[in-house]
């Protein structure tokens, strides 16, 4: 409740009351707000508090507003570090969100082209080919297509990509030890078949992930990743 007798100014005590409610997962994106009125009553507060206090939310980007409908909880914006290796089911899990997966495709390739360097493997030699849409509480979040050695992971099964996140396959099933990672990022426009599975509009800029996974000297994973622009950002913490 609001603390009369608080230092803190009460704008600042009732935005604290709706980020705590928000991150405990009590108010979720896209719903709606209590009315100014609403608010101004529960916690017994003025509409100049009451205001104030939305004003410093909608800064924050934390709520936005429709006009004459009011204010709603923000999508959450997932912030990753670079600095360390990451997944995304266990960073969806950390911010409250179910992370799911859909397989779109998955095929055994012959390496050519590109991949060879990529990969480090011969003309020829055999790769899992795995399309796949990561989500988050239902949204689409990314679009992932991973080239992995057929050598490095004999027996690899489509249900068991649905089921288990990637890098526990690799852990349980294979026993791989990964060694390190390389990740490039550049700002891209998802192709068709890309905004049309992310359902967003054609032309939304998209972050491009390229990461190429190791296990000692050897590669064991290669994946572009096309993920949503308004849905991430990443950062690198200087020293």
């Amino acid at each position: 409740m609001i603390d009369m007798d608080s230092r803190l100014p009460l704008y600042y005590q009732l935005m604290d009351i709706i980020i705590e409610k928000i991150n405990k997962g009590e108010l979720k994106d896209h719903d709606k707000l209590p009315s100014e009125r609403q608010l101004c009553e529960q916690y017994n507060v003025s509409r100049t508090t009451v205001r104030q206090t939305m004003q410093e939310l909608e800064k924050e980007k934390l709520i936005y507003k429709k006009h004459g409908k009011g204010s709603f909880v923000s999508p959450k914006v997932i912030n990753q570090s670079l600095v360390k290796f990451y997944s995304f089911t266990e960073e969806m899990k950390k911010i409250n969100k179910t992370p799911s997966t859909k397989v779109i495709k998955f095929e055994v390739i012959k390496c050519e082209g590109k991949l060879t360097k990529k990969m480090g493997l011969a003309e020829g030699e055999l790769l899992y080919k795995v399309t796949r849409l990561r989500l988050a509480d239902h949204v689409p979040m990314l679009y992932e297509t991973s080239y992995l050695p057929v050598s490095r992971f004999p027996g690899l099964k489509e249900t068991y990509l649905e089921k288990i996140p990637m890098y526990n396959i690799f852990n349980d099933k294979y026993q791989t030890e990964i060694t390190g990672a390389n990740e490039r990022f550049q700002v891209t426009i998802p192709t068709d078949e890309e905004a049309k599975q992310l359902k967003i509009n054609k032309g939304a800029p998209c972050l491009h992930i390229e990461r190429v996974t190791h296990e000692g000297s050897s590669v064991i994973e290669y994946t572009s990743t096309i993920a949503r622009g308004d849905k991430f950002t990443y950062f690198v913490e200087l020293k």
